[in-house]
């Protein structure tokens, strides 16, 4: 059902994150980095699996702990023979993001408060919970930031009175309409309902004054 819904979001090219997907005569898909649109001298791959590579490092050869961080490399195209393939390669650029779009179109998607997150963690991270409400402003301003930081769309509230979750990020970053990178193109959204385990990291060395 996802790879039919997915066939339809596609249409004859569109967006999502960093990449461009444009369909071929013959029923395939070409991937690539929107910034190489046209370029001509990019690297082929042919398999889905190949987009696990692609998205390991950036263009410096740093590893990417967090794949939709907008510092996807360049330099490489993806042909890909149909939809499944699609759906696959997709799932290695943006793991998860597909399921949770499609959960979100048909209304079935639930999102989590940072708050209850955080108190829910265990061990080392248990001290996360004891980050203040000024503090979470900063570092969700920050480390959530399209521009550096990463490219979802925010889902999710501060707590379950339903607070924005940081003053410092413009209403754009909470419209899964809006394309995070700031290029203004019909998108497929990479949502967020729930806080990653990077960002309660970070919330534990702030509170541990790291």
């Amino acid at each position: 059902m996802i790879e039919q819904a997915l066939d339809g979001a596609v249409g004859d090219g569109c967006a999502i994150g960093e990449i461009l997907v444009r369909r071929t005569q013959i029923g395939g898909f070409i991937l690539c980095h929107r910034d190489d649109a046209r370029a001509d001298d990019l690297k082929a791959f042919r398999s889905a699996r190949d987009a696990i590579a692609i998205a390991k490092i950036d263009d410096a050869g740093r590893y990417r702990p967090l794949k939709t961080a907008p510092t996807l490399r360049h330099g490489w195209r993806l042909d890909l023979a149909g939809r499944r393939e699609l759906r696959r390669a997709l799932d290695h650029f943006y793991p998860g993001r597909l399921a949770v779009f499609f959960a979100w179109k048909e209304n079935r998607l639930g999102t989590t408060p940072l708050r209850e997150t955080l108190n829910r963690q265990s061990g080392m991270y248990r001290v996360a919970a004891t980050i203040s409400d000024e503090q979470i402003d900063e570092l969700v301003g920050d480390f959530c930031r399209s521009d550096g930081g990463c490219l979802r769309t925010i889902l999710w509230k501060r707590d379950r009175a339903g607070a924005i979750p940081s003053t410092k990020l413009p209403k754009s970053k909470f419209d899964p309409g809006h394309d995070q990178t700031g290029r203004g193109a019909r998108t497929i959204p990479l949502l967020c309902q729930e806080v990653c385990p990077l960002l309660v990291n970070a919330a534990r060395k702030i509170v541990k004054g790291e």
